[in-house]
């Protein structure tokens, strides 16, 4: 089993992979070609697909039944233990101003700066 996963990429590329794979839903590709032709399909997903990104499940013998590769993700698989695991950015979070802006209550203003 192979699933192939498209963000932002040229409808042109979607064309090339509905020659192997079914799209059950748009940019979402999935079938069952043999590892060559897979390889194959996603050498040509990772050179046409410009600005986009791409993500590849595949079935495979290890312990967890499945492998995948990202094209241009911001989380990236890595291995810990055996396992593949995906590592996520952290987000940095939102520095709030250091007055609120004019217009709220009292009330508004302590809820939200946690004032007291």
């Amino acid at each position: 089993m192979t699933v192939i996963v498209l963000t932002r990429c040229p409808v042109g590329l979607r064309g090339f992979l509905t020659r192997w794979l079914m799209e059950i839903s748009p940019g979402v590709f999935i079938g069952g070609p043999s590892a060559r032709i897979r390889q194959a399909l996603w050498a040509e997903v990772r050179q046409y697909a410009d600005t986009g990104r791409a993500l590849l499940v595949y079935s495979t013998n290890n312990e967890q039944g499945f492998a995948f590769e990202t094209h241009d993700h911001k989380w990236h698989p890595i291995d810990h233990d055996g396992l593949v695991l995906i590592r996520r950015p952290k987000d940095r979070p939102a520095v709030a101003s250091a007055s609120p802006p004019s217009g709220w209550s009292k009330a508004a203003k302590r809820r939200r700066y946690r004032q007291s």
